[in-house]
């Protein structure tokens, strides 16, 4: 098989790229393996660059967290502190103490960095 890869600049040649990988996926050579490595790597940052992921805002992801483990509002009182810091910080109003976030974070076996506002390039 010859050795070229795919540079993946539209949908087009993102589509070629994942029937090149396809292909390659069932392969034991090391010169395969190694290729389709490389074109999944080029696959990646297109799909990196062509849909961002977008951090969820804290209400939207603290709603989802309820709604899996099956908790309330009231059930966050014990890691917010009270309920009207609650109702803040589901409305968006109030952002989390560090306090918070480590309860948060103990409480949901989550990474503190996935409740912490990404600080803006301008703002450091």
């Amino acid at each position: 098989m010859k050795a070229t890869l795919i540079i993946v600049q539209n949908d087009a040649d993102h589509r070629a790229a994942l029937a090149l990988i396809d292909q390659l996926i069932t392969s034991d050579t090391p010169a395969d393996r190694a290729r389709m490595l490389a074109q999944a790597r080029l696959v990646e940052a297109y799909e990196k660059e062509r849909w961002p992921r977008r951090r969820a805002p804290l209400p939207e992801l603290l709603t989802y967290l309820m709604d899996q483990h099956g908790l309330t509002r009231a059930d966050l009182v014990p890691l917010l502190g009270t309920a009207s810091r609650v109702s803040e910080v589901m409305s968006g109003k109030r952002e989390l103490s560090m306090t918070m976030v480590k309860r948060l974070r103990e409480r949901f076996h989550i990474p503190a960095d996935v409740l912490i506002p990404a600080v803006s390039r301008a703002a450091a």
